[in-house]
């Protein structure tokens, strides 16, 4: 249900993309670092929010549909942070911020009036589970995102039609090392997080479900980010070929986080 902590989250992430905005229209080295501060200040009152909810339902705070894309929204935020801090570039801050802001509205507009029912509580092993592979797929989203960026910036450059604007966005190799990060970050939290659920599962039914859909999907996942990491380092193969293969990989993560998770897998409702 809703809280004022998840409010206050939300007035931060704003307050932040208004200053990326900002930074990018008119750069200003003050207004860029109050925009990762109170991006930063989202992302921990956002932490306590899922706190206060974990407390609330004495298990983790992600065991149903909003619950996890509460994560996903945070996790989002992390991993965007820590790569604008590792490449130096806030120049796609508004973008990723205007993302988070209407991940978070949407999750308002569909916040349960009351919390769910708890569940049994499983474990350490299932929340780094459920906890990796969340962040991986937010990873993954913000390397769609970075690729996006990088094929219209690509399209522009190529219709020979710049404007100032488009100058003070990060040059195309920025772009491409920092979606190729996001897409390392992801495939390693998937690998462990894949790790961490079927240890978990053998040790509760002592097998592997290799057959259940969310398993194969996920796999299939692994598979086309691994080929995306070996492709974009091809001559070939590198530039707006790669960023065009990241976006849509997406795709799949996106297949994943909805239909199958509803529809098809019986063992990851929502994770």
């Amino acid at each position: 249900m809703p809280n004022h902590l998840g409010y206050l989250s939300l007035a931060l992430y704003v307050a932040s993309f208004i200053c990326y905005a900002r930074n990018l229209s008119a750069p200003n080295i003050g207004v860029g670092r109050l925009a990762s501060l109170l991006l930063a200040g989202g992302i921990f009152v956002q932490y306590l929010s899922l706190y206060q909810r974990s407390l609330a339902l004495h298990t983790v705070p992600y065991d149903d549909l909003y619950g996890s894309m509460s994560l996903f929204a945070w996790l989002l935020g992390i991993t965007y942070l820590g790569l604008e801090l590792f490449h130096r570039q806030r120049s796609v801050g508004a973008f990723v911020t205007l993302l988070l802001v209407c991940w978070i509205v949407l999750l308002g507009l569909l916040t349960p009036r009351s919390l769910p029912v708890p569940s049994v509580p499983r474990g350490a092993i299932f929340a780094f589970h459920v906890t990796l592979n969340t962040w991986a797929y937010a990873a993954f989203a913000l390397s769609f995102v970075l690729s996006v960026i990088y094929l219209v910036q690509d399209r522009v450059l190529r219709s020979r039609r710049l404007s100032v604007a488009f100058w003070r966005f990060p040059a195309l190799d920025v772009l491409e090392r920092m979606a190729r990060s996001s897409v390392y970050v992801g495939v390693v939290a998937l690998i462990f997080g894949v790790a961490m659920g079927l240890t978990w599962e053998h040790r509760l039914s002592g097998s592997y479900s290799f057959g259940d859909p969310k398993v194969i999907v996920t796999l299939a996942i692994l598979g086309v980010y691994a080929a995306y990491l070996l492709l974009s380092r091809n001559a070939n193969w590198r530039g707006a070929r790669a960023a065009l293969l990241c976006a849509l990989n997406f795709v799949i993560v996106l297949f994943s986080y909805t239909f199958v998770n509803l529809y098809l897998t019986k063992f990851h409702r929502f994770l």
